[in-house]
């Protein structure tokens, strides 16, 4: 396997096209470039000449700290709606609807908001976006019911969507293409900490304080990061009138996508959880909406003058695969941040803030790995390895995790836990860094969120792709014993729900025939979530490596403070640079 990549890696590259693609005519990447004449007067920083100084430092210690927030907020919440179903008197559904409803608005916002920071600016609409969040979180803290909550998620989602796009299209403006690789791994290590501290802060609330703390918990960061975004984050941006910018908004496009998007997702989520799958509830939107999207893509290749998505960046084979993998990195991250805390509930009997502490092994790697991966990125050039690394590691994880068993031992599911991290988090980078690579400069922006988008995608799918998995397989394992056949159908509907069933009921064979069923569902979601890497991987050997030394160019760059004046200009301010 090892003689393999470098095989590629000399042969397939060793043409000028892929070494230096910004100063070729190659259909592949040149499609959407920018003409010389247009460039931006940002241009001109490369990765030999970046030195950022400590404005710099700060600004991007805004964008941090808002990264942080939003993981929080999105993890937060899932051990708290037990308790909150309870003291509000909500059903099991309220209760699922909202923990669901941020991730499906934080996903279906994520182009709108990318988009329209070409027309608005970035740093107003991470600002727009810090206000959404801001207002759906004090919505949420002062509900008195389930109705009032999932309207306050769902505008927390908006503005938490909005920051975690926004974050990453505005990384690939202040830092060259082969640098930036070091600096996303610190976003992707942001949250990372966040899916982290999340469960705990809200399991913590909600058993000693108050749910509604969850909630308020979010003020003090939007009191440090807003700010810090208006005083730091200064970027370069041409300005027009309200009229010109209204004007350029693709407003079909945009109602188009979010209605499409949003119509397929929605189904996606409820299907086998409130409707089954062969509910004409959950196929007619989801066919419906999926034609929606077919004309939605028909619409911006052919009429839009100003898409809101921009297909030139699926043009590539590098990014086409690409693009399929981040929908695999997002459904297997997800399935596992999901569904291995049920493990621990179900099987292991944790409390909520005990099996968030069990996912340190997953969620403490990610970082890490993700920072070494994106520093060594920046010191050799090259990503395509740490992609074919990572789907290894991570198919190789997955599949340790076949042999969990209800008698598995607290060190044997800490070594099993720690491969799955070390994979996923050494993915984040490098497939960042590679589609942004097969983009041209003008697109590289477009290419951030798009990728940022199609994870969010593939996490919000992941969850349904595990439930019915769990669901048949719990099913089928149940009816094999005679004390539970009878229960089949009950037990087998929802993974979650069943933890509590699960907790109260008494020791003996009956239980630890529900224990053995239970791991032996979870055994299969395991074994998709291992072949969907395998896929991953196949399809990562298709990657081109493209040159990452390539000069920023971008219409909103970084404004940093000259370091030294010229004299002439002291003198004679109006005279021409």
């Amino acid at each position: 396997m090892s003689a393999a990549p470098s095989e590629i890696e000399s042969g397939l590259d060793s043409s000028s096209k892929l070494e230096i693609p910004t100063t070729t005519l190659d259909a592949e990447i040149a499609a959407g470039s920018r003409p010389p004449s247009e460039k931006s007067a940002s241009t001109g920083s490369s990765s030999a000449t970046f030195n950022p100084g400590w404005r710099f430092y700060l600004a991007f210690s805004s964008l941090s700290v808002i990264t942080l927030m939003a993981a929080l907020d999105a993890t937060s919440i899932s051990v708290a709606l037990a308790i909150m179903a309870r003291v509000l008197g909500g059903t099991a559904i309220e209760a699922f609807w909202a923990g669901t409803s941020f991730l499906l608005t934080s996903t279906v916002f994520q182009p709108v908001l990318g988009s329209f920071s070409h027309i608005f600016g970035r740093k107003p609409l991470v600002l727009f976006s810090l206000a959404l969040f801001t207002i759906g979180a004090i919505v949420a803290a002062v509900a008195k019911n389930f109705t009032i909550i999932l309207i306050g998620r769902s505008i927390q989602g908006i503005g938490g969507g909005g920051i975690l796009c926004l974050t990453e299209i505005i990384v690939t403006d202040m830092v060259p293409l082969r640098e930036r690789g070091k600096w996303f791994s610190f976003i992707s290590s942001m949250w990372a900490l966040g899916t982290v501290i999340g469960p705990l802060l809200g399991g913590g609330f909600a058993q000693n304080v108050s749910w509604r703390w969850i909630f308020w918990i979010n003020l003090p960061f939007v009191g440090i990061g807003t700010p810090m975004v208006v005083v730091f984050l200064k970027l370069n941006f041409k300005t027009s009138s309200l009229l010109a910018k209204l004007g350029r908004v693709d407003w079909v496009g945009t109602i188009l996508f979010l209605a499409s998007t949003t119509g397929v997702l929605i189904p996606i989520t409820w299907g086998g959880v409130m409707y089954q799958w062969t509910s004409w509830r959950t196929l007619v939107p989801l066919i419906l909406c999926g034609i929606g999207l077919v004309v939605f893509i028909i619409y911006e290749e052919y009429f839009a003058p100003e898409p809101l998505i921009r297909t030139s960046v699926f043009k590539t084979r590098t990014a086409a695969v690409t693009y399929a993998e981040t929908v695999i990195h997002g459904i297997v991250l997800w399935s596992l941040l999901y569904y291995m805390p049920l493990y621990y509930e179900a099987v292991k009997g944790f409390s909520p803030i005990l099996s968030g502490v069990a996912l340190f092994p997953q969620t403490f790697t990610v970082a890490p790995a993700s920072i070494v991966v994106g520093a060594t990125i920046a010191m050799t050039g090259k990503y395509r390895w740490g992609i074919w690394t990572g789907w290894v590691i991570t198919t190789l994880g997955m599949g340790i995790l076949v042999y969990l068993k209800v008698e598995t031992t607290t060190a044997q599911w800490v070594f099993m836990n720690l491969v799955s991290g070390l994979g996923t988090g050494i993915l984040f980078p490098s497939m960042a860094i590679c589609v942004q690579a097969a983009a041209s400069t003008a697109d590289q922006a477009y290419a951030a969120n798009i990728f940022s988008f199609l994870r969010g995608f593939g996490q919000t799918i992941g969850v349904a792709i595990g439930g019915v998995i769990f669901q048949n397989q719990m099913k089928k394992k149940l009816l094999t014993f005679p004390l539970l056949a009878d229960k089949a159908v009950e037990f087998s509907r929802d993974a979650s729900g069943l933890v509590q069933i699960i907790k109260s009921m008494p020791a003996g064979e009956m239980k630890h025939q529900l224990l053995v069923s239970y791991v032996d569902a979870l055994k299969y979601v395991w074994i998709v979530m291992c072949a969907l890497s395998a896929v991953a991987l196949v399809l990562s050997l298709f990657t081109r490596a493209y040159a990452l030394d390539q000069e920023l160019d971008t219409e909103q760059g970084f404004k940093e403070k000259p370091k030294t004046k010229d004299p002439e200009k002291v003198m004679n301010p109006g005279a021409e640079a």
